[in-house]
């Protein structure tokens, strides 16, 4: 398993932009494709993007298509997200997830998490 540290949390007024960065540690991170999830308070855990092992690939929840971006560093061992024109909708815990299976949505099928970030977009 690979170790994940999430960065970049934050309050924001809705319409803004906040950008998430998740670090993993050891030397195999180009092997793991990586996602974001987030649990909104009083909800379950939901897909938000992932993104392959080359970079090349992704896919976004549609709540998220055209607004957020996500995008991995191998070298930094980092995957990134971008999050613009944001809603008061988007806030939650958001945290930063790794597998080995491509392409999947399904937390269950995710093996390594962060301890989370808090976004908060007000209104």
């Amino acid at each position: 398993q690979v170790q994940l540290v999430e960065s970049g949390g934050g309050l924001v007024q809705a319409g803004g932009s906040l950008r998430l960065s998740c670090a993993a540690s050891g030397r195999t991170f180009s092997s793991y494709v990586m996602a974001w999830f987030r649990q909104a308070p009083g909800k379950e855990r939901e897909f938000v993007a992932t993104i392959n092992w080359t970079g090349k690939s992704t896919y976004y929840a549609d709540s998220v298509k055209g607004r957020f971006t996500i995008s991995r560093d191998n070298a930094k061992n980092t995957v990134y997200l971008q999050m613009n024109s944001l809603k008061p909708e988007d806030t939650g815990i958001y945290y930063c997830a790794a597998t080995r299976r491509w392409p999947t949505y399904a937390s269950s099928e995710y093996d390594s998490w962060g301890q989370g970030t808090q976004v908060t977009v007000s209104s």
